[in-house]
């Protein structure tokens, strides 16, 4: 009998949790896990809030993207606008449309939940909600005023289809970005949805067990 392809939640008894670290954004949780043989094992992991990212298209079918440097990798990387979920139970949609005013100076009209990933369940807690944007405007008002890295934040436009290629070809390596890019073309070529496109898309309230919000 063929299975059921979904993610499904589980948690197996933990017998302890401590905070291995402390960090300014996110913690360095252990916990002992009671595998299936019935032997607590050790488990390090990121406790991380969650993120956001907004894939934002305009009439051209070119992304808005971000570059900017990432310590960790020690690369300068293209990327989606995004951010923290800052703040406990936020609607992720209001943080995405935050970030896409902060990092890019740009509001948008039509918005669509696009992907949601788990980008490294084996050691982070991390879950981020991409969006898709569409109706791209100039935001109202001043522009944020940027601090630390994003003082040194770079914007474009690039084609969708062209990014498709850059992924393919590993000139791009930011994971949401990666994602969200190959979804986005699937939804508008790939017939996932007949011809509803991005259409055929859930709706930008839509329910996200990973991160609750009101």
């Amino acid at each position: 009998m063929a299975q059921t392809i979904v993610d499904v939640a589980e948690e197996w008894p933990v017998t302890a949790s401590r905070t291995a670290f402390a960090g300014k954004i996110w913690d360095i949780r252990t916990d002992d896990v009671v595998m299936p043989d019935g032997v607590a094992t050790a488990r390090d992991y990121q406790q991380h809030p969650g993120a956001v990212g907004v894939l934002a298209l305009d009439e051209q079918r070119r992304a808005l993207l971000v570059r900017q440097y990432r310590h960790p990798v020690r690369q300068r990387l293209w990327e989606l606008p995004a951010g923290l979920l800052d703040v406990p139970g936020e609607n992720p949609l209001h943080a995405a449309q935050r970030e896409l005013y902060e990092e890019a100076h740009a509001k948008a009209e039509h918005w669509r939940v696009l992907v949601d990933l788990y980008p490294t369940p084996g050691g982070s807690s991390e879950a981020i909600r991409v969006f898709v944007a569409q109706g791209l405007a100039e935001a109202d008002g001043e522009r944020f005023e940027a601090e630390h890295e994003e003082l040194d934040l770079q914007v474009d436009r690039v084609d969708l289809d062209e990014l498709v290629r850059l992924v393919l070809t590993g000139s791009l390596h930011n994971g949401a970005l990666v994602s969200s890019v190959l979804a986005a073309k699937a939804a508008l070529d790939g017939g996932v949805f007949g011809t509803a496109g991005l259409d055929g898309l859930r709706p930008a309230d839509a329910p996200w067990p990973a991160r609750p919000f009101e």
